[in-house]
């Protein structure tokens, strides 16, 4: 990447010279990502024997962690934040897995490993409160994380969007796009579309108050491209995005 700087400099025309940008990521290998594609595997495994050593109707995970709207009345708050390691066939895991292997390095990248793990299951949280709140049938399944993801990636672009030049919109447009069609396929019976709306907009909202703010700074050897996000500004974001949805739980639980 270049940065254009006013001075003059052999044959680049004066008042353009190019002084090259270091890029410093806030994580540069995706760990996060692929512990959570383990243990969502892990997990799976663990579903399947249950099912094959148990019976096929006793998928002990999901019986202790599903989200069951009657049983997180009665104070099983957990369930809530479980269903993103719980899946209901190879082809849903297989299919949010690769979602998650697809998205997850980039924004790791520039998150960092607990930032994006705390984006990660906040989005997961807000998708299964909304669930909670206005559909009666248990659910289960990374997705609701997943949506958060895309609703980062989109914020992410909107507030960088001056380090993207033209291309922001366009990759702004097959965002959209993308949202579109899966919420598009998420009316189809069997399928928790109020889930994936909640953590469309938690990932959303915590990445609009803590995602990374790219700002070009000047260092002692150059320039380099950095998050100029505070601590305090990532907290507000996680206590905000997940204020929000706990506040609609409780009152939920407690309206009984």
């Amino acid at each position: 990447m270049t940065y254009q700087d006013q001075n003059n400099a052999g044959s680049i025309p004066p008042g353009m010279v190019q002084v090259p940008v270091k890029v410093r990521p806030a994580a540069e290998k995706p760990t996060v990502t692929y512990v959570l594609i383990g243990v969502t595997v892990f997990v799976y495994v663990i579903q399947w024997l249950s099912q094959r050593l148990l019976g096929q109707s006793i998928d002990l995970p999901f019986i202790l962690g599903g989200k069951v709207n009657e049983l997180i009345m009665q104070g099983q708050v957990w369930r809530l934040v479980t269903p993103v390691f719980l899946h209901g066939n190879l082809l849903h895991i297989a299919f949010n897995m690769y979602a998650l292997y697809a998205l997850g390095p980039t924004l790791e990248r520039f998150y960092g490993h607990k930032r994006f793990l705390l984006l990660y299951m906040v989005a997961g949280f807000a998708g299964n409160v909304l669930s909670f709140l206005l559909s009666p049938n248990p659910s289960l399944g990374a997705s609701t994380a997943i949506f958060g993801l895309v609703g980062a990636q989109v914020v992410f672009i909107l507030r960088n969007k001056g380090l993207f030049g033209t291309r922001a919109r366009s990759m702004l447009m097959n965002l959209g796009m993308i949202i579109a069609v899966n919420l598009l396929l998420g009316l189809q019976p069997g399928i928790d579309n109020f889930g994936h709306l909640g953590g469309l907009a938690g990932g959303a909202l915590f990445a609009w108050f803590g995602g990374p703010l790219l700002k070009v700074q000047p260092t002692s050897w150059g320039y380099e491209l950095a998050d100029s996000r505070e601590g305090k500004d990532v907290l507000l974001g996680g206590l905000l995005s997940a204020g929000v949805f706990l506040a609609a739980a409780i009152a939920k639980i407690l309206a009984g």
